[in-house]
């Protein structure tokens, strides 16, 4: 397992003790899991969860026949 060594200002150390606090974690594993969730290659459950629960949510042609035409692009 790596070990790394970070260095923190007073006040941000503080905020960072009082969420791992918060979040019954130690400093070291509150640390470890915000990286993990920032390395993810996949949505959190949590997001995976939310798909198709809007009843109401407009579909891809609702959404796009409002949408005007592009501007004519240049040629190069």
């Amino acid at each position: 397992m790596g070990q790394v060594t970070i260095y923190l200002e007073d006040d941000v150390e503080s905020r960072m003790v009082k969420a791992a606090k918060s979040a019954h974690l130690s400093k070291s594993k509150w640390i470890a899991k915000l990286i993990n969730e920032k390395v993810a290659n996949e949505w959190p459950q949590s997001v995976v969860d939310l798909a198709g629960s809007w009843d109401d949510f407009p579909n891809v042609e609702d959404l796009r026949k409002n949408v005007g035409n592009d501007a004519r692009r240049e040629k190069f």
